[in-house]
């Protein structure tokens, strides 16, 4: 069982992330982004529950450039199309990490459906190259690789379900939009 928190995910990834565009899914997973490592580059979702992972195949599609997907494994579940949908296109360029607390993280921390249902499974039934991690060490050493690869990774990162004390995004959602636009506009 693990014992990470979204948190630690979110800073052992902001720890190796340089120069990829982030898409962070809505809620407390924005939030906590935006505690950690607040960025140009950090799309912060704001709204649309399930449409991170979506919103993220639909830039790598349209980038050369490293894409991260921080997504969770409600949202992932309600929008579960969006596996197939990735692992029919298999952009090279894509991470999706999804943290998996088996709970609605930023609505109370209700139980989703992951005690019973295997996102690794799921995925890997997509096409997609998936592996799930449950240290730190785990976490680490299979995102760094990831980043380094030319290849479509999912990775679910099982957690606690636990919400970090972090203050609201105090940026206009569309001041986010627009420094996110610039950030890749220009390369």
């Amino acid at each position: 069982m693990s014992s990470m928190r979204r948190i630690d995910i979110i800073r052992i990834l902001m720890k190796h992330v340089e120069d990829e565009l982030v898409i962070s899914n809505i809620g407390f997973p924005s939030k906590e982004l935006y505690h950690v490592k607040d960025r140009d580059r950090n799309f912060y979702m704001l709204g649309s529950m399930g449409l991170a992972s979506s919103i993220g195949l639909g830039l790598a599609l349209s980038t050369q450039e490293k894409v991260v997907v921080i997504d969770g494994d409600g949202s992932v579940l309600m929008n579960m199309g969006s596996l197939s949908t990735i692992g029919y296109m298999k952009p090279e360029n894509l991470v999706l990490v999804i943290v998996d607390n088996s709970a609605y993280g930023s609505t109370g921390n209700q139980p989703t459906h992951t005690t019973n249902t295997d996102l690794e499974k799921v995925a890997k039934a997509c096409g997609i190259d998936a592996v799930t991690v449950e240290t730190e060490e785990e976490l680490e050493e299979v995102f760094k690789k990831a980043l380094k690869e030319n290849k479509l990774k999912v990775i679910i990162a099982k957690a606690i379900p636990y919400n970090e004390k972090v203050k609201d995004i105090d940026i206009p959602p569309v001041v986010i939009k627009y420094r996110f636009m610039k950030s890749f506009s220009k390369n």
